[in-house]
């Protein structure tokens, strides 16, 4: 009698949703395209200069103009010295 009790109640479990039938499955993002467009951002190359410009010409605003080295220097340079004493 006590086995019958117990099989019952694992039957009637919580509630699980499956995900199994979901139609449209997830676009996978090129992981390594995304990986080699930031580093050319960084270094500002010549293959970065490229997709700049033709983003440009297709007319995005939202492209950045200067590479992640210049805008890290411009941000630190030129270094001051705020301590008062020389």
């Amino acid at each position: 009698m006590a086995a019958s009790r117990n099989a019952s109640n694992t039957a009637t479990g919580p509630h699980r949703v499956s995900f199994a039938r979901i139609k449209e499955p997830l676009e996978v993002p090129d992981l390594l395209s995304l990986q080699t467009d930031s580093f050319d951002w960084l270094l500002g190359n010549e293959r970065w200069k490229a997709r700049v410009e033709a983003a440009r010409q297709a007319g995005r605003k939202d492209v950045p103009t200067q590479s992640g080295l210049e805008e890290i220097f411009e941000e630190i340079s030129p270094i001051e010295d705020f301590s008062g004493t020389m």
